[in-house]
């Protein structure tokens, strides 16, 4: 049974619902406005401090964590739609993730649809992704996550590399993917009065605004048509009553037949992205700790920092902006 505590999240998907529904031509941007109000859900961490910097034309923002390993990141690639939120919106995530991992995390403000369709958000991710390498921080000491649009990216970004002939991430951490572009999850429907945010008719909305008909079926945007053959462990956080559900479970047992190690823990009863209650919900707590705890061994980390260690200053060399 969920927690009380999550219930948060469930009223303020809620509201955004009854907020569109009474503003029928409510403007992008003021969407964009409303949306931002997500942050909300997630409690402000302790032991961590932020740094706007440009990774290579990308507008970004530095997680730290007190006493985090400076020669290690994650990628953290936002959610919605490709279309909506941005690195302010996830910055408290992004936050409780680098205290759990215990190295610093970065959040790009990829462009944005409809001005940039799809796949700029996906070049924007490589570019950080590399300007991350440049940096001097290995491929096996960064991992990528991100929830959503941005679960997508997190793996898109891996598979990029592969192709390319270059070294993909060390781990990659999806929470609540949406990956199937043709809409084609059965959970769309029998989920439908359970997930109370995605739902079909406004992601066929924001293909509509995002997505080109050329890439619906692009193996580099619906990652259910990508080879997975040579992508890092996996692991993958996703609802019970998730619209997105299928999404995850046909995705792994494609990774898995191509021989990647790929986790999908399931927590009941929960809402779209439900780590985003990280310090409000014991379920969401829980999600960022397993992230922390599996990812750190494959970054070459044992213990996540003590609170109250003095990290390096953000002037770095490895981080040169």
């Amino acid at each position: 049974m969920a927690s009380t505590e999550s219930g948060y999240l469930a009223e303020l998907y809620s509201s955004w619902t009854e907020r569109a529904a009474a503003q029928p031509d409510m403007s992008l941007a003021a969407n964009r406005e409303m949306l931002e109000e997500w942050h909300r859900a997630t409690v402000e961490p302790t032991g961590v401090r932020y740094e706007e910097i440009d990774a290579d034309g990308v507008p970004s923002m530095w997680c730290v964590p007190s006493g985090g390993a400076m020669d290690r990141a994650v990628l953290y690639l936002h959610g919605g739609g490709f279309l909506f939120w941005s690195r302010h919106s996830h910055r408290k995530l992004a936050g409780h993730l680098a205290k759990a991992v215990g190295a610093p995390v970065l959040v790009p403000d990829y462009r944005r649809a409809p001005k940039h369709p799809v796949p700029a958000q996906l070049e924007d991710a490589v570019t950080v992704y590399r300007w991350l390498r440049q940096q001097g921080i290995d491929a096996q000491h960064i991992a990528t996550a991100g929830d959503s649009a941005g679960g997508n990216l997190c793996i898109a970004v891996a598979l990029e590399q592969i192709a390319d002939g270059d070294a993909p991430p060390a781990a990659i951490m999806p929470i609540s993917p949406w990956l199937d572009m043709e809409l084609g999850s059965a959970s769309l429907d029998t989920n439908a009065e359970h997930d109370l945010t995605v739902n079909r008719a406004m992601l066929e909305t924001i293909r509509r605004l995002a997505v080109p008909d050329d890439a619906i079926s692009n193996p580099s945007i619906n990652l259910l048509y990508a080879d997975p053959t040579g992508l890092p462990p996996i692991l993958i956080h996703v609802s019970s009553h998730e619209a997105l559900l299928d999404d995850s479970i046909r995705f792994a047992a494609k990774a898995r037949s191509a021989g990647v190690d790929v986790t999908v823990e399931t927590e009941p009863g929960m809402q779209h992205i439900y780590p985003c209650l990280a310090g409000r919900a014991p379920e969401a707590d829980r999600a960022i700790e397993r992230m922390g705890s599996w990812v750190r061994p494959l970054l070459g980390l044992t213990m996540p920092p003590h609170a109250g260690e003095q990290n390096e200053p953000l002037t770095h060399s490895t981080w040169a902006s």
